[in-house]
């Protein structure tokens, strides 16, 4: 469980925070396997014997005070008392994780008899778009390929595809049967019979290790519907013309409520990947495309702010149905025409599922991320309590999550693999703020309570080995993480304690949200008024402008750089940088709205470095193909000439590039060799990264090189209210000038 603050010591009290203009909180990252410092949790077990504090229902840890017989919460100070059971376990300190260290994960009891915690298998079931071409068929055989190696062996898979009409593929016969529902037209319809009553769902879901070769001749009789298979409805002609027959929302909605059945019994966790090549356009759920496109102007709709909320809460309700199954849903896009994931979204994110978007099948990643993603680790049906001590609260909390309806600051996720990151900030609880005593320091308690699947071989040495040999089981986990913070006594040092890539995180959350309810250009003000006062306030904590009656000779005075301050130093370029990205870009720049919703999501769940990579890119050059020459350079060509270094590569998270310059000696091999430095740093990044980033080699003077030139931003103008021009970073930073002047007047 990794945690960083975006400031090492909290402000002391509102008015602190207040003057300080840097955002409050933290991101989490609760099933990574090590904290932010590379430590592992302490392992132990009988988590439900763990002492809870009767007031705020904190876990106790090492911060808590112990005697012989009670115990003062760390979180809210109230003094409880131990149970017998509890003062045994506490006279063996040594043998309890939680007297041992404040980051632990434990073992709960599972509910349920043996038999069924042992035969609780995995579920993974294929929904395929069948009103799609050869191409994206071809491609999504390959995910699926993929996929199936991936898998455990022991885990049950379902192939189901939809159009016109919902299948549902019986693999464990000698030869695949599809059995087809008809998907009503109409929005309001629903499926004349449940999908049980068609097929048992365990003659549906086949075993991997068993069916592995028909699960494949399956997929390989997979073929588009053509228009001659479906008669037209009311008001359509065929002449020749596909026409609409996409019945996603009713197939999704069907298969959640068949899973949902049997969840907790046949399954713990089932995930359901859709693969999708266009709108939904047929029965429930059918969205209207139409809201994309020229009519915009006749109706005078700002297109930033139309196109980003959904159209119907068809999906978000139908979320809450797959949460309350225990499913999680992935969509993989596959499509270059309007979709409207500003509506589908739903489904993937509140589910704990990822939302994938390509632009075409010729050089799509799918299957290399299927593999990726089925390859890793992950946990399920979890709940994430965030718990503060009582001077302050968690404000917003930001991610892919189910809130819960009941209980405020906890989320229900029902996938969430170690990579997924969620974030909070924090208000006080009153005007007093915090105490001066540091006995009485700020704390945080992160609980998350998960399950895995654990195959056999970490199982050798528990109790269950005999009766369950071969076979993998489930296992319910508790992890807990408690932290103590400082208190800055004044505004230098809680500046010098800004981590920059955090406050990046919460920035772009706070973004995202503001441009879903007032639209991009809101988003893009809010950005650029924050750097204006976060530049005059550090400006007036530092003293650095002198008022002169008013007059603009201050100029040259304002410090925008935060030269005195090496903690706040990125955050200009990476205000800037984030107003060039297609999250914050106009419509009217050509940015596709679909694409800006995939963006939402993918940055919305990205742990704070891997954030940073794709909105400020990292530029590193190299002398040769074995030698780094500097580990970081400004994305501008000043630093390629001034660097004067032959090679440079650029990590951009979703995309890695190597470009060779024009003066680049001939002599040095190109692309780079397989067993040189870079090329190990390379494959290292793409092992490590959550998603396939895409390869590219470039020679500067022979290949077009237009690719890496659209990273070197700081050439690119931007400001906070209208479209790009000539000048780039430093017009940026004067505009911040004038701005702070017209701010301090």
């Amino acid at each position: 469980m990794a945690v960083r603050a975006t400031v090492s010591q909290f402000p002391v009290d509102s008015d602190a925070q207040e003057a300080s203009g840097i955002p409050w909180g933290l991101t989490v990252t609760p099933f990574a396997a090590k904290d932010e410092n590379g430590q592992a949790p302490v392992y132990g077990s009988d988590g439900d014997l763990l002492p809870r504090c009767e007031n705020c229902y904190a876990y106790f840890n090492t911060y808590c005070e112990l005697d012989q017989w009670a115990w003062n919460c760390s979180l809210c100070g109230t003094l409880n008392g131990l149970s017998s059971q509890s003062i045994a376990r506490y006279s063996h300190p040594q043998s309890c994780a939680e007297m041992m260290s404040s980051f632990i994960d434990l073992e709960l009891p599972l509910e349920g008899s043996e038999e069924e915690i042992l035969h609780a298998r995995p579920v993974y079931v294929a929904a395929v778009d069948l009103s799609s071409s050869e191409e994206f068929l071809e491609l999504t055989k390959s995910a699926l390929q993929a996929a199936l190696e991936a898998l455990a062996p022991e885990s049950l898979f379902g192939l189901a595809t939809f159009s016109h009409k919902l299948g549902l593929y019986d693999v464990q016969g000698p030869i695949p049967v599809v059995k087809n529902i008809f998907i009503p037209q109409d929005a309001e319809g629903t499926l004349p019979i449940e999908l049980e009553y068609v097929m048992p769902l365990l003659q549906f879901l086949a075993p991997v290790e068993t069916c592995k070769d028909r699960i494949t001749s399956a997929l390989e009789t997979l073929k588009p519907t053509t228009s001659w298979e479906r008669t037209p409805g009311t008001g359509q002609e065929l002449d020749g013309v596909l026409m609409g027959g996409r019945g996603f929302g009713a197939a999704m909605e069907a298969l959640c409520n068949y899973l949902g059945s049997e969840y907790g019994n046949t399954f713990a966790l089932a995930r359901v990947f859709a693969f999708l090549s266009g709108p939904p356009d047929h029965g429930p759920g059918q969205l209207d495309t139409r809201r994309y496109g020229e009519q915009y102007a006749s109706k005078g709709e700002d297109a930033d702010r139309a196109l980003l909320p959904e159209q119907t809460p068809f999906y978000k309700d139908m979320a809450a149905v797959a949460v309350q199954a225990g499913v999680c849903v992935d969509i993989f896009a596959v499509t270059n025409e309007y979709t409207d994931l500003a509506s589908l979204k739903f489904l993937s994110i509140e589910s704990g599922g990822s939302l994938f978007l390509y632009s075409n099948t010729d050089d799509s990643t799918l299957p290399q991320d299927m593999y990726r993603m089925l390859s890793r680790p992950y946990a399920f049906n979890c709940v994430l309590r965030l718990r503060t001590s009582t001077e302050f609260k968690p404000g917003h909390s930001y991610g892919h999550f189910f809130p819960d309806p009941q209980y405020e600051n906890v989320q229900h996720i029902i996938c969430c693999d170690s990579y997924a990151t969620y974030a909070y900030d924090f208000d006080f609880a009153n005007d007093v703020g915090f105490s001066r005593h540091a006995s009485e320091q700020p704390m945080v308690q992160i609980a998350f309570q998960y399950t895995v699947v654990v195959s056999p071989e970490e199982l050798s040495g528990s109790e269950l080995v005999s009766s369950s040999r071969g076979k993998h089981s489930i296992k319910r986990r508790l992890r807990i993480r408690t932290l103590q913070y400082g208190t800055a006594r004044n505004l230098n040092e809680l500046y010098d304690g800004v981590d920059p890539e955090v406050v990046l995180s919460l920035l772009v959350h706070k973004v995202i949200l503001a441009s879903l309810e007032e639209g991009v250009r809101e988003g893009r003000m809010l950005l650029h008024d924050w750097l204006v006062i976060l530049t005059a306030q550090y400006n007036e904590a530092f003293k650095l402008i002198q008022h002169k009656n008013g007059s603009s000779s201050m100029a040259g005075q304002v410090d925008v750089t935060f030269s005195h301050c090496p903690q706040l130093q990125l955050l200009p370029r990476l205000v800037f940088a984030l107003l060039r990205n297609p999250l914050l870009r106009f419509h009217e720049e050509g940015v596709h709205p679909d694409y800006r919703i995939y963006v939402q999501c993918l940055f919305s769940a990205l742990e704070p470095g891997s954030l940073h990579r794709a909105i400020y890119p990292v530029l590193t050059s190299y002398s040769t193909p074995d030698k780094q020459a500097y580990p970081r350079h400004s994305l501008s060509r000043a630093a390629l000439v001034s660097s004067g270094s032959p090679i440079f590569f650029l990590d951009a998270f979703t995309t890695l590039i190597v470009f060779y310059s024009s003066t680049a000696d001939p002599s040095l091999p190109f692309p780079p060799p397989q067993d040189c430095l870079l090329r190990s740093t390379i494959n290292k990044l793409k092992q490590e990264r959550c998603i396939t980033p895409k390869l590219a080699f470039i020679r500067g003077g022979q290949d077009d090189a237009t690719a890496f030139e659209n990273y070197l931003i700081e050439e690119q103008d931007v400001d906070g209210t209208g479209l790009t021009s000539a000048m780039g970073f430093l017009s940026f930073l004067e505009d911040i000038t004038q701005s702070v002047l017209e701010y301090m007047k």
